[in-house]
């Protein structure tokens, strides 16, 4: 049986809305401010989060999940530490277009992309694996420095999707059922030096 003083958990969300969310525009490393909604979602968040036993928050140094890290850390008074193995996949040329902008300007580049599964690499920008493989990295490290904590994880969707993808043996394909449900709370296991998905969709963070 596993020791659980060495049993690391991560609960991962993606930031609050931001201002490009809204008007649909691919942010990548780029940035932009939560809305006010955004930020009342951080605040909800915070009060829902109290229901576990964090040790620490740990968040991409992205200002978007930066300020969604502290607004949530209102209500759990937690060490929060920023790591940039954590930021979203850099979109390269495409970043600040909406897809429908490249369906008119870069219709067979957009294409040929979207069919690559973990091969995708916009324009200028970093592929699937890089973030997949710098995510777990980070994930491990922390770990390995902080071993039986419980740890909020603020990133992004990107961050998100390629490590759960990857834990559940997905191709990411645009043909592939969608699994993970906005606004969730999704817990990982680290454990014996390896890393496995614990719950999808653990917890509801939209106000019903």
């Amino acid at each position: 049986m596993t020791d659980p003083f060495e049993t690391t958990r991560f609960g991962l969300v993606r930031h609050a809305q931001t201002i490009w969310n809204r008007e649909k525009k691919i942010q990548g490393q780029s940035d932009s401010p939560l809305t006010p909604d955004g930020k009342n979602q951080a605040l909800h968040w915070g009060r829902l989060l109290t229901q576990f036993s964090w040790n620490r928050i740990l968040a991409s140094d992205i200002g978007r999940a930066m300020e969604t890290a502290k607004i949530i850390n209102q209500a759990l008074n937690l060490s929060l530490q920023m790591d940039s193995g954590l930021r979203e996949q850099d979109w390269g040329q495409w970043t600040g277009k909406t897809i429908s902008q490249l369906k008119t300007d870069s219709p067979r580049e957009l294409e040929e992309q979207v069919r690559a599964g973990w091969d995708f690499c916009p324009p200028g920008g970093e592929g699937r694996r890089s973030v997949l493989d710098r995510s777990r990295q980070t994930l491990r490290d922390a770990a390995e420095k902080w071993p039986g904590d419980d740890i909020l994880v603020v990133t992004h969707e990107g961050v998100v999707k390629s490590v759960i993808y990857h834990l559940c043996g997905r191709k990411y394909l645009p043909g592939e059922p969608a699994i993970i449900k906005p606004y969730q709370l999704h817990w990982l296991v680290f454990d014996r030096k390896r890393l496995r998905l614990e719950k999808l969709n653990a917890l509801a963070m939209e106000p019903k």
